[in-house]
């Protein structure tokens, strides 16, 4: 069995024949050094297979560069994509992302969390509506600079990132009526997180501002099989909908095949439909879905910008929010787009 053998900045000094602090120099940023024991060290350290140890490093200026990111659905299209963007991104401005999965309940959530603490996280991205507040509680207690995606927690000091999830389902309204649907419903997942109910709010109200009632139906997970059962219940009433509004593309897809192959309904000539989020299969053929696209892009620069900012302690305690647009994506789905 090997012994893994750590190279230190002394052993490197002393083969470039140059001094410890220069070693040291090379490797920080913007640090004065000539060109040749730059070379010298660079070589030496090659050689010897040397590594800073920005843990280390960081730690003297009780910075870790570790930020946790807590997220529940890590398998869902959506979370995978909002994950790969935040990871890229941290990764470009220095940072080592942590992935706490929440999708468990049994203790492994705060126990993974507290290992993280212990770790010296500098910061916490929570991903979703779904991990407890508690859990945001415990970040900030631990002195961790915190971001909020798509959670409505009341409480000073974290960045919350929100898109007007509530404006965007009015939209959807007005694209049913233009497209001569009247008989409107709302395909919803019991999960009951701030977005998926910020939709459903707005699409019930802009309905009734055209004094149109709205058919709610919510079941499961906000999952494919969930929006596979919501279009069991809503085609089989006495008075089917003509159009269908799905808080997400993952219940759309469900909806969908259900409504074409189990109730033989033409997309969009005798059903509209509509979804949210925009994921790789919401533009495929087969289902060519009308969705709101969420900024992934933008969201995750927002957060690692304001995370690799200093912070006056002046507004570490007020709040600070973002609510961006969400931009429809028109396709195939609904008549006339």
């Amino acid at each position: 069995m090997s012994t893994k053998v750590y190279v230190s900045a002394q052993e490197v000094a002393e083969k470039a024949g140059v001094s410890r602090s220069a070693v040291s120099r090379t490797f920080t940023p913007g640090a004065s050094v000539s060109a040749e024991t730059r070379r010298r060290v660079l070589e030496a350290a090659d050689a010897l297979g040397y590594h800073v140890n920005e843990l280390a490093r960081g730690l003297m200026r009780n910075e870790s560069g570790i930020v946790c990111l807590i997220v529940s659905d890590v398998a869902t299209p959506y979370r995978a994509a909002l994950l790969r963007e935040l990871t890229l991104q941290l990764q470009n401005a220095g940072k080592v992302a942590m992935l706490i999965n929440t999708d468990r309940s049994d203790g492994s959530v705060d126990r993974a969390l507290r290992q993280a603490i212990s770790y010296r996280a500098d910061a916490s991205i929570i991903l979703s509506g779904l991990p407890d507040k508690s859990i945001a509680q415990l970040c900030l207690r631990s002195g961790q600079r915190l971001v909020l995606i798509n959670r409505d927690d009341d409480q000073p000091g974290p960045l919350r990132i929100n898109l007007d999830d509530y404006e965007a389902a009015g939209r959807v309204v007005t694209a049913f009526v233009r497209a001569g649907c009247r008989r409107l419903a709302f395909a919803n997942s019991e999960a009951g997180t701030p977005s998926l109910m910020a939709r459903e709010r707005g699409f019930v109200a802009a309905a009734r501002a055209l004094g149109m009632d709205v058919t709610v139906e919510r079941y499961g997970w906000t999952g494919y099989e969930a929006g596979k059962v919501l279009a069991q219940r809503l085609l089989t009433r006495s008075e089917r909908p003509d159009a269908v509004f799905c808080a997400t593309d993952l219940l759309a897809c469900g909806f969908m095949d259900t409504a074409r192959h189990q109730f033989s309904m033409s997309i969009p000539n005798q059903l509209c439909v509509a979804g949210f989020d925009d994921i790789e299969q919401a533009s495929w053929s087969s289902y060519d879905l009308t969705t709101f696209a969420q900024p992934v892009s933008t969201i995750a620069s927002k957060a690692v910008e304001w995370l690799s900012e200093a912070q006056p302690e002046a507004v570490s305690n007020q709040e600070q929010s973002l609510r961006l647009r969400a931009e429809l994506v028109w396709r195939g789905s609904i008549r006339g787009g």
